[in-house]
């Protein structure tokens, strides 16, 4: 009698192992392409920010609770004036939240009207909370789509709540989001952060100006109490570890309004070229 066998494609037990890692990686990187082109995606704004934001109101909310019941205590302990620090520093942050939100409403609207010409511009995160999760929430407000590109984190499970399920992705290796991330992108904008927000802002810099990114796009950094007092940017070029035209790259920017108008000129412009 005949043992029916099965294939190696079939063997899950193989296909996580570690000698099917280029397998996997090969996965990650055809099957978001095949998915972002069934639905006719070709364009994206993406947005890059901290995941710890919250919106306003909810952050004002919760130091106030935390005050309250401060007052009702004789000893303030460290960890109590540490705890206020970092309440007090969200609701600081969380202001970029709502601007976020409002930003990516009022650009998927405008690609949703007949100004556009061509594909329309889809806006795209990084599927988490705080900044990344206001992007998606303004293109949902805006009753449009949005990109969300997850990555498998210990302390963040799935997309948010407001990513279109459709362009909904959860990346195991972070150099394949990457990837993604920059590979549609026609603008992006970068909203206050850490360390993963500087590591993706660098590189898209690093890409641009090396011209490994076969492409110009604008680059807005949103926020110049954060910007200006983080990274003294003219420091780069006193020490000429990059040309003055590279300050070029990005535009620091402080309200909605200017973001709006620096990215919409800039895509009319690319798509007359």
């Amino acid at each position: 009698m005949t043992k029916k066998l099965s294939k190696a494609y079939s063997n899950k037990e193989f296909l996580n192992s570690h000698e099917a890692r280029p397998i996997r990686v090969q996965c990650e990187l055809i099957e978001p392409e095949v998915r972002l082109r069934e639905q006719g995606v070709e364009n994206s704004i993406v947005f890059f920010g901290s995941a710890r934001s919250k919106p306003q109101e909810e952050a004002q909310g919760e130091l106030s609770l935390f005050k309250k019941s401060l007052s009702s205590k004789t000893t303030i302990s460290d960890q109590d004036q540490a705890e206020l620090a970092q309440k007090e520093s969200i609701v600081l942050l969380s202001k970029y939240y709502d601007e976020a939100v409002k930003l990516s409403f009022r650009l998927t609207e405008w690609s949703d009207t007949k100004e556009v010409p061509g594909n329309k511009y889809y806006v795209c995160s990084g599927g988490g909370p705080g900044m990344m999760e206001a992007a998606n929430k303004g293109a949902t407000e805006a009753k449009g789509k949005s990109i969300a590109l997850g990555i498998s984190l210990p302390f963040e499970q799935g997309v948010n709540q407001y990513a279109t399920p459709e362009l909904s992705f959860e990346f195991h290796y972070f150099f394949v989001r990457k990837f993604y991330f920059l590979y549609h992108a026609k603008a992006v904008v970068v909203f206050p952060g850490g360390f993963g927000t500087m590591d993706e802002l660098f590189e898209t810099l690093t890409l641009i100006q090396t011209k490994k990114l076969g492409k110009q796009m604008p680059i807005i950094l949103y926020g110049r109490e954060f910007w200006e007092g983080l990274i003294n940017f003219e420091q780069f070029i006193k020490w000429g570890v990059i040309s003055p035209k590279d300050i070029e790259l990005f535009k620091i920017v402080d309200d909605v309004d200017e973001a709006f108008a620096l990215i919409t000129k800039n895509l009319k412009e690319m798509s007359s070229i």
